[in-house]
């Protein structure tokens, strides 16, 4: 976690310019926020510091000022990513791995050399909190994909140097809902959301994914896998690659932010039992996403019902 003394986003520019070439970015689409190309890709950083951010809310309505903006960049074949002030300070490491993912320079593994397999909550939820952006929710089904230590040649001598003498290396996780049944063009479907999907950091699993989906769906044969990419971070093209159907943009997200403290708190979720209309007052600010899109993949399968399930 990176300490309050240092400038948001200078240390973005500091710390990723080491490993990812990072240049300002020059736009006629008008944002306070400072703008960073990502080495030779179409991807532009939005860096939201949370001073400026207050300053402007206090002028504007700003909740849909961030899903907007992504859309208009998008029109222009930019992938544009919301990178607020919290996020950096309170997972740095996974922030800079994506990024470095999206350059192409992480640890590229085959996803034929994986072992996938059922995992654990415990080892669900270290892997997501050390590998993922959000928060780890509870789910029913957790699936993850093993690279075997004969397969470690594949990563570089300096990744190696880092690991211990284990077997095996967890890789990859993909976490899935309980069923729900929902009717879509009037046929009911027995759905389950894909809730999270992670690669470890420094590293993509080529394939990963689908191998995840194709074991969930061999097991338990839904009719449909729905999904969710958050438009701070994703476009969605990855799930659409996977014949996913792009489907509707939701409302941004809220939730409040107090600097300094860099922890988000939720309208269902607010902390010391306050009421919104009491977070003003306590420094709080009300911030909004860019939303996120929905995706679905249909299977369409009904003839199998769900096993019993021994790893919560």
């Amino acid at each position: 976690m990176e300490t309050t003394h240092s400038i948001f986003p200078d240390d973005v520019q500091n710390l990723i310019s080491a490993q990812v070439p990072l240049q300002p970015f020059a736009t006629t689409l008008e944002t306070p926020f400072r703008l960073f190309r990502v080495a030779d890709t179409s991807v532009i950083l939005h860096c939201i510091d949370l001073k400026t951010y207050a300053h402007g809310h206090q002028q504007a309505d700003s909740r849909y000022f961030f899903q907007r903006l992504s859309e208009r960049f998008s029109a222009d074949n930019w992938r544009l990513i919301h990178l607020w002030e919290d996020v950096w300070r309170q997972k740095t490491a996974i922030v800079v791995s994506r990024l470095r993912a999206l350059a192409g320079y992480s640890e590229r593994i085959p996803a034929r050399l994986t072992q996938v397999r059922r995992i654990d909550r415990p080892t669900t939820d270290r892997f997501l909190e050390s590998n993922h952006l959000q928060v780890v929710p509870n789910v029913k089904y957790k699936y993850g994909l093993f690279l075997p230590a004969r397969y470690f040649r594949v990563l570089s001598a300096e990744f190696r140097a880092h690991l211990g003498d284990g077997a095996e290396l967890l890789v990859a996780v993909a976490t899935f809902s309980h069923p729900r049944q929902i009717i879509r063009d009037g046929i009911p479907h027995r759905s389950v959301e894909l809730v999270r999907f992670a690669n470890l950091c420094d590293c993509t699993v080529v394939g990963g994914l689908d191998k995840l989906l194709k074991a969930f769906v061999t097991d338990f044969r839904p009719d449909d896998i729905m999904t969710y990419a958050d438009r701070d971070w994703s476009d969605g093209r990855s799930y659409e690659k996977l014949e996913f159907q792009r489907l509707e943009l939701t409302d941004p997200q809220s939730f409040w932010l107090r600097p300094g403290e860099w922890i988000r708190h939720y309208p269902n979720r607010l902390p010391d039992g306050l009421t919104e209309n009491e977070m003003t007052a306590k420094g709080y600010i009300p911030v909004y996403n860019a939303g996120s899109r929905k995706f679905v993949k249909i299977y369409r399968n009904t003839d199998k019902a769900d096993p019993p399930d021994t790893h919560e």
